[in-house]
């Protein structure tokens, strides 16, 4: 541009243009990428003292270039390639009072400058490709053993059939996928049990019921037809053992409801039912019903199930218990819990045979005439066990306790 001594009291005064050039070349060092020039009047004058990669001077088609483009006296820039590209930019520069014409030229070498951001992006690339890696690598990890044992669980899944069922899944860790293998394992474990029931069942049924049928075929092939009163006897006897496999057959539903159906929850006044189970008690014959006590308590529980196997206790106690003796049936909240019990004054049970009589068809009374399927008992602890408690039996000096014991605060 134009410079004179008035424009600015800080600008040194220059006379002519060349000193001026000289000033503007001493100033401003270039630095490696660039390259400067200062022509006077269309001839390179002034180079800097510091060697540059590139000497313009050398180039004398784009001096002409610049010197031609410069004739109007504004600012031009420009690309020229030598050994690699490079982009200039030519200024005019001239004092107030002296007839030389300068330009100021200044080369940057694009390739070099280019070449670091290319490095910059090369070493980002690099550390995003690696940080990618690592990622994938840590993702492959981690959704390796997480999605392990749900393989575990489709391995075993399909090794798991109605003949092989002891199989367990092992648990490791305590994440969502532990606590699925765990509720897995605990299905599992379920179904084992339902499969064995229904086959200790479907055993202990076809025991049963082989015994009726074999008399009632048995009686049937030696009956003489030509005798009545041989007819009247079979008659009878193949009624009663009919009627005999009618009764399993109900109590066999009974108890398989009681075990697969969930109970009919709702509020239950235990004074009421204690009252009337003591009620329909008293009807059943032989025996003196007294009530002991009465608990005044509202749980929750299925009145129709507890009622069903509170009479399956007193009708209990009143075939074991002598006839005329005292049955006693009470109530009553003992902790946290609520017991419902049934008393006879019978011989007792057996030491040993604690558990045998609360299983399917267990009996210990099979010489005493006693009739019955052997499923009482254990109706009455499947109904006690659907809600939360148990029945539990106390020995005493004269007979027997039979205890239904229920949590206060319901089935969990």
């Amino acid at each position: 541009g134009m410079l004179s001594d008035t424009s600015d009291p800080t600008t040194p005064a220059f006379t002519t243009t060349r000193a001026a050039m000289q000033a503007i070349l001493a100033r401003f060092v270039p630095r490696d990428d660039e390259s400067t020039l200062g022509i006077i009047n269309g001839r390179a004058a002034y180079a800097p003292a510091i060697e540059a990669d590139y000497q313009l001077e050398q180039n004398v088609e784009l001096l002409s270039r610049i010197v031609a483009e410069s004739a109007d006296g504004q600012v031009h820039t420009g690309v020229f390639a030598a050994n690699d590209e490079r982009q200039y930019i030519a200024a005019p520069v001239s004092v107030t009072g002296d007839s030389d014409t300068g330009i100021y030229v200044v080369a940057i070498n694009v390739d070099e400058q280019l070449d670091e951001l290319y490095r910059s992006y090369g070493t980002y690339a690099g550390v995003a490709a690696g940080a990618l890696a690592a990622m994938g690598l840590v993702g492959w990890f981690v959704a390796g053993r997480l999605l392990r044992p749900i393989r575990q669980l489709s391995a075993a899944a399909s090794r798991i059939t109605a003949s092989d069922r002891t199989e367990r899944i092992p648990i490791t860790g305590r994440d969502d996928v532990s606590e699925l293998t765990t509720t897995v394992n605990d299905m599992l474990d379920r179904l084992d049990f339902a499969l064995t029931s229904q086959r200790q069942l479907l055993d202990d049924v076809r025991h049963e019921l082989k015994t009726p049928i074999t008399i009632v075929r048995g009686h049937l092939e030696l009956l003489d037809r030509n005798s009545a009163a041989e007819i009247a006897v079979t008659h009878e006897l193949v009624i009663d053992e009919l009627d005999r496999m009618a009764g399993l057959v109900d109590d066999i539903e009974t108890f398989a409801e009681a075990q697969s159906a969930p109970p009919n929850l709702a509020p239950c006044d235990v004074a009421a039912m204690t009252r009337g189970v003591f009620a329909r008690a008293q009807v059943l014959p032989g025996h003196a019903w007294r009530l002991e006590s009465t608990a005044n308590v509202t749980i929750t529980a299925d009145v129709a199930r507890l009622t069903q196997a509170w009479l399956q206790l007193a009708d209990n106690a009143a075939k074991y218990s002598p006839l005329d003796s005292e049955i006693l049936l009470g109530s009553a909240v003992v902790g946290t819990a609520v017991e419902l019990w049934a008393q006879d004054s019978g011989p007792g049970i057996p030491r040993g045979a604690e558990e045998r009589i609360f299983e399917r068809f267990g009996r210990i009374d099979e010489g005493r005439g006693i009739h019955g399927s052997g499923l009482g008992l254990a109706i009455v602890r499947s109904i006690a066990r659907s809600h939360g408690g148990d029945v539990v039996l106390h020995r005493l000096s004269g007979g027997s306790r039979f205890t239904i014991v229920l949590p206060l605060e319901g089935p969990q």
